[in-house]
């Protein structure tokens, strides 16, 4: 049995404990930290790892130290790039009167994925989740009304999953928007209520995007 950091393992009658090397037991704690990495799961990455050659372990190292080396927040729609504006909001072949709000950059490339949509986006960084203590506060919200108050923008489309919470920071957002007399929409769901956009198939995407209704 696995208790995090230890195996136990019986050596001879004695049932004496067996613990990783520290190196192994340090790995295995930094993997179980990521989303969805359960014990057994930091356990198999960590031996698969030990199977590697060095230079691929070096290489593997150096990937994850400079993942973050020049990349940056687009200063308009929160989108990772290496330059802000970034290759979306400062290409004169979208349409600046359309914005789709996404909940994170996974989403804003699953949508570009479809080659439907050719307007501009906007990334809140999550959704309203009081249980997980976010509130409207903690996205950019505020940004997104302050893009329709200063630009050509006509109209927003939402594309929040539909799950609780994204239902409520849909609802939130038609709330603070619509003072500002811009078109609103939601995008239409072929997707199984709690699923996730980044999850969905492109013809799923691309028929949610061609269905979108306007939000009263």
């Amino acid at each position: 049995m696995l208790v995090f950091g230890h195996y136990r393992a019986k050596s001879g009658n004695s049932g004496r404990e067996m613990e990783y090397p520290k190196s192994i037991q340090r790995l295995m704690l930094e993997f179980s930290k990521l989303p969805g990495v359960g014990k057994r799961s930091a356990e198999r990455f960590v031996f698969h790892l030990l199977k590697l050659s060095n230079d691929e372990i070096r290489s593997l190292a150096d990937a994850i130290s400079g993942l973050k080396s020049g990349i940056i927040n687009c200063e308009i729609c929160g989108n990772l790039d290496l330059r802000s504006p970034c290759y979306i909001c400062s290409s004169d072949k979208r349409d600046c009167r359309t914005v789709c709000v996404v909940e994170d950059v996974r989403d804003l490339y699953a949508m570009e994925k479809t080659g439907q949509y050719r307007g501009l986006y906007h990334i809140l960084g999550g959704v309203i989740s009081p249980l997980d203590g976010i509130g409207p506060e903690d996205l950019r919200i505020r940004e997104l009304v302050d893009r329709t108050k200063n630009s050509q923008v006509g109209e927003v489309i939402i594309a929040t999953s539909p799950s609780l919470s994204g239902d409520a920071t849909a609802l939130y957002l038609q709330k603070v928007l619509k003072p500002q007399g811009v078109a609103l929409s939601r995008i239409a769901f072929g997707l199984p209520v709690g699923s996730e956009v980044q999850n969905a198939d492109e013809n799923t995407l691309i028929r949610a995007m061609e269905g979108r209704r306007k939000l009263e």
